[in-house]
């Protein structure tokens, strides 16, 4: 999906943001002297923030990019980092330099090591002698947490407003973790999705063009990362990722995407551009190669709390999506849609992730039960609960919308896929059943039933309460809204009262829905304790303005009982 912000960048008011974000940081002051005497002012060298992630219990990653003019510099730049844990700097924990230059696209990363656990720390970046924002961090806990605050953010669009959600995610202070499962970048061109709402607001994609060469992608991340919402989470807390699809281009495969087509180049050069460009701009680890590069599936430990796994579930092994387009004709009666979801949709081996992903996944929840932590977390790019759509023409839910709307493609679709009992998408794990199950099995040999998946990629904010084919329960699922990614049911252009009947249907008919919400933007907030987890669903007032507010739609408590995962009653 697509988003860009082509106002003037103002930021000017970075540092108050930043300083929002981090309660005591006191950031530089907006112009800065050099050594030679010039002034330098902080928003021409540090345009793009700070941010940090990939966090351990000894070390984590520290970023920023330094803004060149153009043409760019042929030497390359030093640049000075520190880290300490007083926002002062009044002693330094650690401190060095490092080098960058064209070939990174003057980004900056560090990944200082031997550090405390569970330890909050302060960092910053010194080029030129102008200092940059300053950034708040944290390794993750070695052990004895009482408790851990996770947020859960997922598909952020330039195109369709400001990134509220983050800012809100950057001003709470029980969060100590940003978990975000993808959508990171939308790759759409100015004229694609969104393309109304930001020429209004001034957000049109940059550039121009759909994104396809590596100074595609890299402008692309540069663009995003100049929204203040994105720069004021970034700058308050670690980030820890997965991606999903519009990181390359929609619905990629092993061997190809969607939105890649012949004119567009091959493929698999497109993929390495942008998965460069990806770990250039994030705070992660970067493991050099191409093939190691694309197996982004990582383990963290949070104390004596929980595992965290995040799951790669595009580039490594994905068979390609069914396209429903190819085989409507083909589905004309309920024998044809049974036949289609048992031989097509639900034919073997057709796999989404690899078997060294799978062996990671098992591998870690077999030691976590052994360690006695009570939660098994998975980031998770899109929704692993089957979602069949039910018959809302025959249940009369459409009544009183008006024959235009009837008629569009997305209420011809959604009735299409309800008279068939379809599922809602088939880029999900809801197209590759063969998949799922086989991944529940593999959990269920360490006794992983119990498992939290937090999830990504619908727009629309979930709780599912998960099971296997044979009726065993696998745990449950946190759905997020988008952080400005509309909901299919808003995108579709539904009116509210249609929507949010079509949400009530889909927990009443989807046997694993408890409670769905399409039609806000935000983020989930998970606090974790031993005894409980808490999730809260988290909604932004506005996103077509960077003045907003938040509020809870809606507070769910998971209890573990039996060496299964529920939602209390």
């Amino acid at each position: 999906m697509k988003d860009f912000i082509n106002r003037r960048i103002v930021l000017g008011t970075l540092a108050s943001a930043v300083l929002t974000a981090c309660n005591a940081i006191k950031s530089p002051p907006q112009s800065q002297s050099s050594s030679n005497g010039q002034t330098k002012d902080i928003k021409s060298v540090y345009l793009h923030g700070v941010a940090s992630g990939d966090p351990s219990s000894d070390s984590l990653v520290i970023w920023t990019r330094i803004s060149v003019s153009v043409p760019a510099p042929a030497s390359p730049l030093s640049i000075t980092w520190e880290l300490s844990e007083s926002p002062q700097f009044s002693l330094l924990t650690a401190h060095g330099k490092v080098v960058t230059n064209v070939d990174k696209d003057f980004t900056v990363k560090v990944t200082p090591a031997g550090l405390k656990p569970g330890k909050t720390y302060y960092y910053r970046f010194i080029y030129a002698d102008v200092i940059s924002p300053i950034g708040r961090t944290k390794t993750l806990p070695l052990s004895n947490t009482d408790r851990y605050g996770i947020a859960l953010a997922s598909c952020s669009n330039f195109a369709f407003g400001y990134f509220n959600a983050y800012d809100a995610i950057a001003k709470d202070p029980e969060i100590d973790l940003v978990l975000h499962t993808g959508d990171y970048i939308y790759e759409y061109g100015a004229d694609g999705w969104g393309a109304d709402t930001a020429r209004t607001l001034g957000r049109v994609h940059q550039p121009a063009h759909e994104i396809t060469s590596l100074n595609d992608y890299r402008l692309r991340h540069a663009q995003y990362k100049t929204d203040l919402g994105s720069q004021a989470m970034h700058a308050a807390h670690p980030m820890v990722c997965c991606w999903d699809d519009h990181e390359s281009a929609n619905n990629p495969w092993l061997n190809g995407a969607q939105n890649h087509q012949e004119n567009e180049g091959d493929w698999s050069k497109r993929r390495a551009a942008s998965v460069q460009a990806y770990y250039e701009w994030m705070p992660i680890r970067d493991p050099g190669s191409l093939e190691k590069r694309l197996a982004f599936s990582r383990v963290y430990k949070i104390g004596n709390l929980a595992n965290l796994v995040t799951l790669e579930t595009r580039h490594t092994a994905r068979a390609q999506q069914i396209d429903y387009q190819q085989q409507a004709q083909h589905i004309q009666s309920p024998e044809d849609a049974e036949r289609f979801k048992r031989d097509v949709i639900g034919a073997a081996n057709r796999p989404m992730l690899s078997s060294q992903t799978e062996a990671l996944v098992t591998q870690t929840f077999d030691s976590s039960a052994s360690n006695n932590q009570p939660w098994r977390l998975l980031g998770n790019a899109s929704p692993i609960a089957r979602m069949l759509v039910p018959d809302v023409e025959k249940m009369g839910i459409l009544e009183g919308e008006s024959s235009e709307q009837l008629e569009s493609n997305a209420a011809k679709e959604l009735t299409w896929k309800g008279k068939h009992n379809l599922p809602f998408y088939t880029d999900t794990w809801d197209g590759y059943p063969w998949a799922r199950q086989q991944f529940y099995q593999a959990c269920q040999s360490v006794n992983a039933t119990d498992m939290i998946f937090l999830t990504g990629d619908s727009h629309s904010f979930w709780m599912n309460q998960l099971a296997d084919d044979n009726g065993i329960s696998m745990g449950v699922e946190l759905g997020t809204a988008g952080v400005s990614s509309p909901g299919d049911f808003v995108d579709g252009g539904w009116r509210p009262n249609i929507a949010d009947k079509l949400d009530r249907a889909f927990e009443r008919e989807m046997k694993e829905v408890v409670w769905t919400d399409n039609l806000h933007q935000g983020y989930v907030k998970l606090k974790l304790t031993h005894q409980t987890a808490t999730a809260s669903f988290i909604a932004v007032s506005t996103i077509l303005e960077p003045n907003y507010t938040s509020s809870v739609l809606k507070r769910c408590v998971i209890e573990r009982s039996n060496g299964h995962a529920e939602f209390a009653s």
